[in-house]
């Protein structure tokens, strides 16, 4: 059967480039089910994006839909029928709802029970017809942060939309959206080619694309973006300041991307660098340019979306915009310094964090003593500098600088500290204590930096469950399942050795003041919320039942729980592993909640439990050493050593014994194995 192409392109006003990468992943993703539930086989499906536009690609499918045997449920058997086995009214208005006769109704058997039912062989449509219903459809479904209504319209999108190119082997696909019929007519870039042009499928579209001035594959026009950006700042005697998100955001700021240098005062680089790139950066997605040191050069790189004849008349504009914007830098800096962080430390007493919560001085002070028991626990000799970073580290949120630039919060309470000669492992732990600031990201490379760090976000975290502000699948408006994963990722790399349970709370104690619900019931709620969030990161290394096996056996001290998953996925690979797994599992269901009554060595009838139990003797005490130690796999592989005697037990010995006193203590002796056993994992959640 000869397969054919499908072609979409939504033309628009400028869409908001944070909306793009989103939008394009929901097209393909909408086509692809749309296609499934046609019964539409289909080969490559791609998806391009640029401010303007929204395309989409399908090759390789069928013409018409295939043929289907369709079967379709009907009443149950007891009202299809009455007691002289007559169909009821039921199995009539059933039958010609179906479109056939009562006696091509059959009764099928059904987990509900038994019911009429008729299987009939649906043709197939034409696709073209299929995808005059399915685009309209996806086109209008497309998600965005944010969409609105245009003119009269009764429709919605991220942007008005100007054009829709809908093809099916070339042939117009009929539909509207508002005001808009699709067609086969494109448009060129807007200041560059601003007139249309026929698509006949997609290939003819992208070559029609460059004639006039657009480049819709985003990775091109990322990869051109790289290039130039390094060769323009090779060509000022500088390098390039790498920024993948800068570049992935300009990608989908442009159609025709080309890159001009520009310059900035050496004045402004008495400013902090990080104020300076971010000024560029956040306000005019400029890039940066370094030397060979890493230092911040008074240049930067614009990228604009045309061609100019004279590059100089945009040089002049873009450098007399950021001019603006690095004096009001400059200046939020020298009057920041005119006031010491201590005072305003103080003024956090009039800054509400939470109106449930209080101040931000208030919260300062609870973290603060968070972070001096951290530093008893795991570096008391830090002490003093984990407390007086943490009593610092908020203070420059009422600066200027900050008030002004937001991103700069934590680095410039770095500089002011630095200026205010604070000890360098203070002003650094200032910055520190804000990482990680997103999934993957940076950590505190100090003790300091990571106490006051894990005490700031523990308190958020308890603070808001304890006022019932807890996220929800769709809304976390205070990024607890952020603070949650940055608190787990610092515990792991550092290798600190806490009991969760236990820092918890602390942290409740410290906010019983503010608690709005009992405190044991947060408690235990944010150990699950961290339990969800740890199970989840961890199963992007290891398998998802070696995870949730080791974790059922204890959740407290993170970094023994991360031993033992490894352990135990190490211990996947030991030949005897999957019988042992499954004895073990049969060891759990015939104990249950297991015996706590002693074993008797007296009360043995059977060879195979003596075998059993002196085995057991044999490996307990080194398995608990090597527990104890955390070297789980030398325990596991200890624990494997007993297969074959529980195997032998389980064929030769009935634990479930007439006799209660010989049954209670073959079970007491299966409950002291599946114990020793179930302090690294619980064997009954392993797959398989």
């Amino acid at each position: 059967m000869s397969t054919k192409e499908l072609f979409l392109e939504i033309g628009t006003e400028e869409i908001p480039a944070g909306f793009i990468p989103r939008a394009m992943a929901e097209m393909e993703a909408m086509i692809t089910k749309e296609l499934t539930n046609a019964r539409l086989s289909f080969d490559e499906v791609k998806t391009l994006a640029t401010p303007r536009r929204l395309v989409l690609s399908v090759k390789g499918i069928p013409a018409v839909q295939p043929d289907a045997e369709v079967t379709a449920t009907g009443p149950s058997r007891k009202a299809a029928f009455d007691a002289e086995g007559k169909p009821t009214k039921a199995a009539e208005g059933f039958a010609r709802g179906q479109g056939v006769d009562v006696s091509a109704l059959k009764v099928i058997s059904t987990e509900k029970g038994e019911y009429l039912a008729v299987t009939k062989l649906e043709s197939g449509q034409p696709t073209f017809e299929l995808l005059s219903e399915i685009l309209p459809t996806m086109v209008a479904n497309i998600p965005f942060k944010k969409s609105m209504r245009w003119g009269s319209q009764d429709v919605r999108f991220a942007r008005p939309v100007h054009w829709i190119v809908a093809l099916f082997d070339g042939i117009v696909v009929p539909f509207n959206f508002g005001n808009i019929n699709s067609g086969n007519v494109s448009r060129g870039h807007r200041f560059m080619a601003n007139q249309p042009f026929p698509v006949r499928d997609f290939a003819h579209y992208q070559e029609e694309c460059e004639r006039h001035f657009v480049i819709p594959d985003p990775e091109r026009r990322k990869e051109i973006i790289r290039r130039e950006t390094h060769r323009v700042a090779k060509s000022t005697g500088g390098h390039l300041l790498p920024d993948e998100e800068l570049l992935e955001q300009v990608t989908f700021l442009v159609e025709y991307p080309s890159a001009v240098a520009g310059t900035f005062s050496p004045e402004f680089l008495k400013v902090p660098k990080e104020v300076l790139i971010t000024s560029m950066r956040s306000h005019q997605r400029y890039f940066s340019i370094v030397d060979a040191n890493g230092n911040l050069l008074p240049g930067f790189i614009t990228i604009n979306n045309t061609l100019t004849e004279d590059p100089s008349v945009v040089v002049k504009g873009n450098e007399r915009v950021l001019r603006a914007r690095l004096s009001d830098a400059r200046f939020f800096f020298e009057e920041d310094k005119k006031v010491k962080l201590d005072e305003r430390v103080e003024t956090l007493k009039k800054v509400v964090y939470q109106q449930k919560l209080g101040t931000s001085f208030e919260k300062m002070e609870r973290f603060r003593a968070l972070a001096e028991g951290l530093a008893d626990k795991l570096n008391p000799a830090v002490k003093p500098q984990a407390s007086r970073a943490a009593w610092l580290c908020k203070a420059d949120l009422v600066s200027g600088m900050v008030g002004e630039f937001p991103e700069v919060q934590g680095i410039m309470g770095r500089e002011y500290a630095l200026l205010e000669g604070e000890d360098a492992a203070v002003a650094n732990a200032i910055a520190e204590h804000y990482l990680p600031n997103q999934a993957g990201g940076e950590l505190p490379a100090s003790d300091i930096g990571a106490f006051v760090s894990i005490a700031d976000k523990l308190d958020t975290i308890c603070g808001c469950f304890g006022v019932g502000l807890i996220p929800t699948g769709a809304a976390d408006p205070y990024a607890l399942r952020r603070a949650t994963i940055g608190i787990i990722s610092i515990i792991l790399d550092r290798d600190y050795r806490l009991s969760l349970p236990a820092l918890i709370g602390q942290a409740l104690e410290l906010l019983s003041a503010k608690l709005t619900r009992p405190p044991e019931q947060v408690a235990i709620d944010v150990l699950e919320f961290f339990r969800g969030r740890f199970v989840n990161l961890l199963a992007n290394d290891f398998a998802g039942d070696t995870v949730d096996a080791a974790v059922a056996a204890g959740f407290k001290d993170l970094v023994d729980v991360r031993a033992r998953i490894a352990a135990l996925a190490q211990f996947k690979d030991h030949p005897d592993f999957e019988p042992l797994a499954g004895a073990f599992k049969r060891v759990g269901n015939i104990i249950k909640g297991g015996t706590d009554a002693p074993v008797d060595p007296a009360l043995f009838q059977d060879e195979a439990e003596k075998a059993l139990y002196e085995a057991f003797q044999a490996v307990n005490s080194d398995v608990t050493a090597k527990t104890a130690a955390g070297d789980y796999l030398e325990a596991l592989t200890g624990i494997a050593t007993l297969r074959t005697p529980v195997d032998t037990f389980f064929d030769k010995v009935m634990v479930m014994a007439d006799d209660e006193r010989v049954r209670t203590n073959r079970l007491a002796l299966l409950t002291a194995i599946a114990r020793m056993f179930g302090r690294i994992a619980d064997f009954s959640r392993i797959a398989g």
